[in-house]
């Protein structure tokens, strides 16, 4: 069986974005593996299409890429894909996409296990404005929603992570 020629210039995007991809999907998923899975398989379905992408995007895929990372995403969901347990506890990833859990702040750990705790859509929000730096129209469009569907997924996102208890600062901590 004879392999299929890569598109032209898919391996330098693969090779330029894929680290922020990877980072993406993790935060998407909480997940290094799985966030693995939800970059290769975005990109197995980009890969087809590449010459086409490449060319009506003006040389910046990454919005197409990301629709259809963020579609993968919740399909996985609506047929339960992410309904496997592992029997046996399990080492932690040493390659994680994210950093190493040593070089993290307290606080941002507890941020990234509250954001993980969001329903998938405020995830979702939360992860493509404010991770991702887009504004509220791109996200609208990368997930197929109003503008004000954005603005109330993050609104609702945040008042959640504001009553987290692992984001509850102790105010004589505060004033010391």
């Amino acid at each position: 069986m004879e392999r299929a020629a890569v598109p032209p210039g898919f391996d330098d995007y693969v090779a330029a974005r894929g680290h922020d991809l990877l980072r993406t999907a993790w935060l998407l998923t909480g997940d290094h593996q799985r966030a693995e899975d939800l970059v290769q398989t975005a990109l197995a379905k980009v890969w087809p299409h590449w010459s086409r992408v490449a060319r009506d995007s003006d040389g910046r895929p990454d919005a197409y890429v990301r629709k259809v990372m963020l579609t993968t995403y919740f399909a996985w969901w609506r047929r339960r894909w992410n309904a496997e347990y592992p029997t046996e506890v399990l080492p932690e990833p040493t390659n994680a996409a994210g950093p190493a859990p040593e070089d993290v702040t307290e606080l941002r750990r507890d941020l990234l296990v509250a954001l993980a705790t969001l329903p998938r859509g405020q995830r979702a929000a939360v992860v493509l404005r404010y991770f991702e730096d887009l504004t509220e129209a791109q996200a609208a469009e990368l997930l197929g929603c109003s503008v004000g569907t954005i603005k109330s997924q993050c609104a609702r996102a945040f008042a959640t992570l504001r009553h987290s208890p692992l984001l509850l600062v102790d105010e004589g901590a505060r004033h010391d």
